[in-house]
């Protein structure tokens, strides 16, 4: 995950705020056998018990467990990709949150055909500034955070509207593998082996391209980005990003890992730029600008892997192959493995 600036959610009146939890609450107790659907086509309309799935189902995670009843109608997942798996998972989410503000958000190459022209409500950038006040209007039955960092007060909050399904226990925010949360978002939609399906999956083609490219094994690779002059970022095998190198068979340089700690990344000026002298370096950016920017760094362009042309620049969304590895999930993996390997084998 890129580091953002979130803009600080501004403060709405408490008593506000449960007059509408509360009418939330009646609103599902008179709506929870009918499964409906009131907003346009967003919502779920399989019955449930829908073929190959089971209920009731029991999540742990980082706060407990959470146990799902019945097949979800009107999931909202404010996980920053958690609407992907969803998605592949038969559901369209009717509330997400849009980190990288793309207008339609669903747009993206890879989950486009999956939402059939439904767009979803935009809650916000990320879970520090979620609109509740939206939120309570989607009347969710369940609500999905798992690429997320909520706290556990925010996940009480939440629990008061609707089931939850919070982050994976045992590994830092945003850090749990694909695989781990694919599952553990499958399981939470009484999929489970479809889930274990798609991850066999998706290894495969990894396998595949590991098989292929012998090259890359033993080499060092890193994800890096610059949002703005003399400040650079690299992004640890833990971020999506440098762990989908990593997939690939390539190395990331542990130095990178053990000094972002539970961070995704290092922060630096351009005096540690040889940090990222490895030996394929894949640069994300938002646009093109700060491409050339980087490129005349005086201390970058005395590095040998831009010496020797071993760096590549990519964008979030221009083409969209940086977002495809950003989300790194069982739908966008596919994508971002037929678009990039090519790159990297030039």
């Amino acid at each position: 995950m890129p580091p953002t600036s979130a803009p600080v959610p501004g403060a709405r009146p408490a008593m506000r705020l449960l007059t509408a939890l509360a009418a939330l609450m009646l609103t599902l107790g008179l709506t929870a056998c009918g499964g409906g659907s009131d907003d346009g086509g967003s919502g779920n309309a399989a019955p449930s018990g829908a073929a190959g799935e089971s209920f009731p189902v029991t999540v742990e995670h980082l706060y407990g467990a959470t146990e799902v009843k019945k097949r979800p109608q009107r999931i909202v997942t404010i996980g920053l990709s958690d609407h992907e798996p969803v998605l592949a998972f038969g559901h369209k989410p009717v509330g997400v949150v849009d980190w990288f503000e793309r207008k339609p958000f669903s747009d993206w190459p890879w989950t486009k055909a999956l939402w059939g022209g439904t767009e979803p409500t935009n809650l916000g950038l990320r879970e520090e500034n979620i609109n509740f006040e939206k939120l309570l209007s989607l009347r969710p039955d369940l609500i999905v955070a798992v690429y997320s960092g909520i706290q556990k007060a925010q996940y009480e909050k939440l629990s008061k509207i609707a089931p939850v399904i919070a982050q994976p226990k045992g590994h830092d925010p945003y850090a749990a593998p694909w695989q781990v949360m694919t599952l553990q978002i499958g399981k939470g939609l009484g999929q489970e082996v479809k889930a274990k399906r798609l991850v066999a999956d998706i290894e495969a083609k990894f396998a595949e391209v590991r098989e292929a490219n012998p090259q890359w094994k033993g080499k060092t690779a890193l994800a890096a980005d610059s949002f703005k002059a003399g400040t650079y970022f690299a992004f640890q095998q833990g971020d999506p990003k440098s762990g989908f190198l990593a997939d690939l068979g390539f190395t990331v340089p542990p130095k990178i890992n053990k000094e972002a700690g539970k961070l995704n990344g290092v922060e630096f000026g351009s005096e540690r730029l040889d940090l990222l002298d490895v030996d394929r370096l894949v640069w994300i950016t938002t646009g093109k600008e700060p491409q050339p920017r980087i490129k005349n760094d005086s201390v970058y362009r005395t590095l040998k892997v831009a010496k020797e042309g071993r760096d590549l620049f990519l964008t979030y969304q221009d083409p969209p192959i940086g977002g495809a590895i950003s989300f790194n999930t069982v739908l966008s993996i596919p994508y971002a493995i037929d678009q990039l390997v090519p790159l990297l084998k030039k």
